[in-house]
């Protein structure tokens, strides 16, 4: 009798989970869409190294060797005839055994074994008790993915069994049950979530977008593919395909930023991370509005006489004006020198000097050179015609005739015709007035 009892219990379990589900839970496969968690407009300057956010710690993958994805069900008792905090009845995880805490409990508090294969996580109440009464409380965990999900029943223990049912108050189902009677509260939840066994590396995928001025969202070009299972792909212009990159563990720290270097002004645009965990239902998205600006420009140097800026602290003419634009400025830089450049500098003057007194003294030796050899050659041409100079014609005075007697000048001749030459010098003659520059024109013409 009591085996009928329980068969019949567990049909009634199956029949009404078919039309009671979890509101605050997925029915069914999630959306292929995702849903725009944020919105931020950033700027950075051409050439700096920009990075795009995007980080979730849901994507994070943990490989299960279990395959039991950390799924756990458990119930709450709260309210009751005695007060109190609530307290916890009964426990099951996927890949393990049902635990009830009380041991008043143990054997009165069911759950099905199958609970996480047909998602069917109903506690069934043997015998109801006064001390039964109370909230209860259907709680799913999904560790891995980061899911809570929770339902209440409210249990009423009545002694008339015609007042016995099930209405909702607007909240929550409140189940009148007869004292000593069979209850069945009802926690179904069959999203894949809960009870599929498939394997998250293929169903993990990241991918980045890049939409230029002006165009819709639904025409957007791909930039970057990630996979969990370490596949990546690559797409977008070549300009820009070599210079954005995602870390190679983003899979493993959940964080997917979008790095690009060096930046260009050609990159402005709008940028979306789309976050898709098919396994936990994941799809967000999160859009970039990326500026461009131009680099900043440098300081300038300090005030110096040398860069044209002024030692006074008054503004320009245009320092209040912020319509007025302010053109490129030359900056000259004066650098020290050194000591070894002045002896440098030094050395290629006294070099100069050097060189300069060395030509000059050429210059003066090659002038007394050519006018001593003039007389010579005068000397030979006048000898090569045959012509001799006669030295009686020369007009010496008697003064000078007296004083060169009176020298004993003794000569070694070569020839007899100077050592003529030289006595007829010496011998008394008449004065006689002779005009040497026309005499000296007269031999030098012929």
């Amino acid at each position: 009798m009591e085996l009928r009892a329980r068969v019949l219990l567990w049909k009634l379990v199956l029949l009404q989970s078919s039309s009671v589900l979890l509101s605050s839970g997925p029915a069914g496969p999630a959306t292929p869409g995702s849903s725009v968690v944020s919105e931020s407009a950033v700027s950075w300057a051409a050439g700096a190294r920009a990075v795009l956010r995007c980080q979730s710690p849901r994507m994070v993958w943990t490989q299960d060797r279990l395959h039991d994805r950390q799924r756990v069900v458990h119930w709450d008792l709260s309210g009751g005839p005695a007060g109190g905090p609530a307290r916890r009845l009964v426990d099951m995880y996927s890949a393990g055994e049902q635990r009830v805490y009380e041991p008043r409990d143990s054997g009165r508090l069911l759950l099905t074994p199958s609970a996480f294969q047909d998602g069917n996580f109903s506690l069934l109440i043997r015998a109801v008790e006064d001390t039964d009464e109370g909230l209860y409380t259907c709680n799913l965990h999904h560790h891995y993915c980061h899911l809570y999900e929770s339902l209440a029943v409210r249990l009423e223990v009545t002694d008339d069994p015609r007042a016995a049912g099930a209405h909702w108050d607007g909240e929550k189902e409140v189940l009148a049950v007869e004292r000593g009677a069979p209850a069945l509260l009802t926690c179904v939840n069959r999203a894949h979530v809960w009870t599929d066994r498939h394997l998250e590396e293929a169903q993990q995928v990241v991918h980045w977008d890049r939409q230029p001025p002006g165009v819709p969202h639904d025409r957007a070009d791909r930039l970057l593919d990630l996979y969990a299972s370490g596949e990546r792909r690559a797409y977008g212009p070549p300009f820009l395909r070599e210079r954005v990159a995602v870390g190679a563990d983003a899979f493993a720290r959940g964080d997917f930023s979008l790095r690009i270097d060096p930046l260009e002004p050609a990159d402005e645009g709008t940028y979306s991370c789309h976050l898709h965990h098919h396994y936990c239902g994941l799809h967000e998205r999160r859009v970039f509005h990326l500026k461009v600006t131009e680099p900043a420009a440098r300081p300038p140097p300090r005030d110096s006489p040398g860069n044209g800026s002024s030692h006074s602290g008054a503004p320009g003419p245009g320092a209040g004006d912020p319509t007025l634009t302010r053109g490129r400025s030359v900056i000259n830089v004066i650098v020290p020198e050194g000591r070894a450049h002045f002896f440098q500098q030094l050395g290629y003057v006294l070099a100069t000097l050097l060189l300069f007194i060395l030509l000059l003294i050429t210059v003066i030796l090659a002038t007394r050179q050519r006018r001593r050899g003039g007389y010579e050659y005068s000397d030979k041409k006048c000898k090569s015609k045959g012509k001799d100079v006669n030295m009686v014609e020369f007009a010496v005075a008697a003064g000078d005739q007296a004083l060169y007697r009176r020298e004993d000048i003794r000569l070694g001749y070569k020839n007899n015709l100077l050592k003529e030459r030289v006595e007829l010098s010496h011998s008394p003659l008449p004065a006689k007035s002779i005009d040497l520059d026309k005499e000296f024109r007269k031999e030098y013409c012929k």
